[in-house]
């Protein structure tokens, strides 16, 4: 299949999205669920214009999938403003550790006694399909500095936190596959793998976001160049050094990347006060601003912010407008890429182990947590069916492909994973928007 096909077909798809924007925003369906039909429309099974063999296609997916994780990730840390003493990220810390952990052990379980399927591959499949996704999820995600609300900002810091988090058990999957008898080497995946890679990663990511944003916070105030720099760079840069940073140290680099994030913000608390409104809500910088006069460059009401605000509000503005971009042209290319090879990956063991994984074990692992007041009842139910599965998972199933799996294996995990992927797609973001929209009016009721 030629690059021009490839280009033509999916410029059709995004211009497609992009006439019908304004009828599907009333619908109750997520874009992703649009492009995976779309995806399977123009697929082999369909008209026959897109075809993909995922075994020629497994190294550079991976690294496609890992770079539109990277994105979401650095985006979803920049979102998140509360301190990390409030109440909002035990729920996160909650979500992404245990309830994962859960998620993962008793997937392992269903698998393994329900389906027959080898410890190794369960624990595998398992830990891929675990993580919830922060590109697929984002309508269920903090989509503003100023949402504070418990759900939508647990979930956000759950997606920025498991997609690294689930890394150590994927490695375990694989080394119960391929491990050579060395009686040490689960010792060996605690210490170096679980022990050493999450906790290095995290504090690798969240001081050079920290370190960076003050650097360049400082030289734009001194220079007086805060309303000139490409901060589109600077997101680049920061996603860059947090993910080899990390990996040089053998730490996680998703965790890194959503420090960094992290970091960054507390930065921009540090210049406009936790208890102001977000910097990039007090400017508000003027499309292509790169190209103007500094005095043109941001309007509104700026005569009473210090520099430091109006430095840390065009930088923050423009990172998310830049992060949210990449990530939404990264979702529609890949749900769309899913949608073509779904037909040819179809697993119909993929109905019951989803339904289970979207209706039992998800729910059930968050109401094994003793949240105590921080959720109720309605919160809990919430949290537990937006457990979205998408790109986090698909790149674990790359990486998996890419690590040694034997044939028969390979095949099993790839068929699962695209398919409940799939289901979660189409399952989720047929009901995501009606039952957010519930939860928003009772919670107006209640004010």
């Amino acid at each position: 299949m030629s690059f021009i096909v490839w280009v033509a077909v999916l410029g059709a798809v995004l211009l497609t999205l992009a006439l019908t924007s304004s009828y599907v925003r009333w619908m109750p369906v997520t874009t992703s669920a649009v492009c995976l039909v779309l995806g399977a429309a123009i697929g082999p099974a369909g008209l026959g214009l897109l075809k993909l063999d995922m075994d020629e296609a497994s190294n550079w997916m991976e690294h496609l999938t890992e770079v539109a994780v990277l994105f979401s990730l650095f985006v979803c840390g920049l979102k998140l403003r509360l301190p990390l003493k409030d109440k909002n990220w035990r729920i996160a810390f909650g979500l992404a550790g245990p309830v994962m952990v859960l998620t993962i052990a008793a997937v392992c379980l269903l698998l393994h006694y329900g389906f027959q399927i080898s410890w190794g591959a369960s624990v595998l499949i398992g830990s891929i399909l675990a993580p919830t996704d922060p590109v697929l999820a984002a309508l269920v995600q903090v989509n503003d500095a100023r949402d504070e609300d418990s759900v939508r900002f647990g979930l956000s810091g759950e997606a920025g936190l498991n997609d690294g988090i689930a890394f150590p058990f994927v490695i375990l999957g694989l080394l119960l596959l391929q491990h050579d008898g060395n009686p040490g080497w689960l010792s060996d995946w605690l210490l170096k793998s679980l022990l050493w890679a999450v906790p290095a990663g995290v504090l690798m990511g969240y001081w050079m976001g920290r370190g960076i944003g003050r650097l360049t916070l400082s030289l734009r105030i001194r220079n007086d160049d805060s309303t000139l720099s490409p901060n589109d760079y600077l997101a680049l840069a920061l996603i860059a050094l947090a993910y080899v940073g990390a990996e040089s140290i053998h730490a996680y680099g998703f965790l890194s990347v959503f420090a960094a994030g992290l970091g960054l913000r507390q930065e921009e608390v540090n210049s406009a006060g936790i208890a102001q409104e977000p910097a990039e809500h007090l400017v508000q910088p003027v499309v292509g601003h790169q190209n103007v006069e500094p005095q043109y460059a941001v309007h509104g009401d700026t005569e009473n912010l210090e520099d430091s605000q109006v430095a840390a509000g065009i930088m923050m503005g423009d990172m998310l407008a830049f992060g949210s971009l990449v990530e939404r042209a990264m979702e529609v290319f890949l749900v769309t890429l899913l949608g073509v090879v779904l037909i040819a990956h179809w697993d119909w063991r993929a109905l019951p182990i989803g339904a289970v994984l979207f209706c039992l074990i998800r729910p059930l692992s968050v109401f094994a947590m003793p949240w105590g007041v921080l959720l109720d009842g309605r919160q809990r139910l919430l949290i537990g069916w937006f457990g979205i599965r998408g790109i986090g998972s698909l790149y674990y199933l790359f990486y998996a492909l890419n690590h040694g799996l034997g044939q028969s294996v390979a095949t099993l995990c790839t068929d699962l994973t695209l398919s409940i992927v799939a289901l979660s797609i189409l399952v989720h973001g047929i009901s995501t928007q009606p039952a957010l929209a519930r939860y928003e009016r009772r919670k107006t009721r209640n004010r």
